[in-house]
């Protein structure tokens, strides 16, 4: 049992872990991973520890703490399906670019397309042509995310809403910003012009 208590006290420091950093653990405290996987069981059966996909977690203790620190939700965004970066609604809003309250972190990744909902929150992850997995940076601070830059979340923004344009033709692009309700005015003029210039490079090619 002590072993046991000494394993999630150790796990309570980590953002987030895998199942062979509690193995590694484990064996310092001079478990078989046969124990392990039976005290991961019991973590993840009396909610000390939150599964965030298969094989990888965060302590309960540990997300209380950081769960409403925006960057934890980002870093763990970027951790859970790799590589991608957070962007559409939730860098547009991270921006201040929209009112609306977000529900769901949103991603690209060049992976295909999935969703996580876990009791850490819930992660959308949609697929972009490799060409277009640009235009994003790594922000550095507690936790480290990488995410698009203003112009680039709004083009994805689009790119996904329209069915990769498919649905709205270069003129109507200024109409679906305002139906959405995007500040486009608040965001700077370099990355203004760096969005439109996106959008008239992807019309025609």
């Amino acid at each position: 049992m002590k072993s046991k208590n000494n394993l999630i006290e150790q796990l309570k420091s980590l953002p987030h872990f895998g199942k062979n950093t509690v193995y590694q653990l484990g064996k310092q405290l001079g478990l078989k991973d046969s124990t392990v996987n039976t005290y991961i069981s019991r973590f993840l059966k009396y909610k000390e520890i939150i599964q965030l996909k298969r094989g990888l977690y965060v302590s309960a203790d540990f997300f209380e703490k950081n769960k409403n620190d925006i960057s934890y939700s980002f870093y763990l965004a970027n951790v859970i399906r790799t590589p991608s970066y957070i962007s559409s609604w939730a860098a547009l809003q991270y921006y201040n670019l929209i009112t609306e309250a977000i529900h769901s972190i949103t991603s690209v990744t060049p992976k295909v397309t999935r969703e996580y909902q876990t009791r850490a929150g819930n992660f959308s992850y949609q697929s972009i042509k490799k060409e277009l997995f640009s235009d994003f940076s790594l922000t550095r601070g507690e936790f480290d995310f990488f995410i698009a830059s203003p112009s680039k979340a709004l083009f994805d923004l689009l790119y996904f809403r329209t069915n990769q344009f498919r649905s709205v033709s270069l003129e109507n692009i200024k109409a679906v910003i305002e139906e959405l309700r995007i500040d486009i005015v608040e965001m700077d003029k370099n990355e203004q012009e760096k969005f439109y210039s996106m959008i008239k490079k992807y019309f025609h090619e």
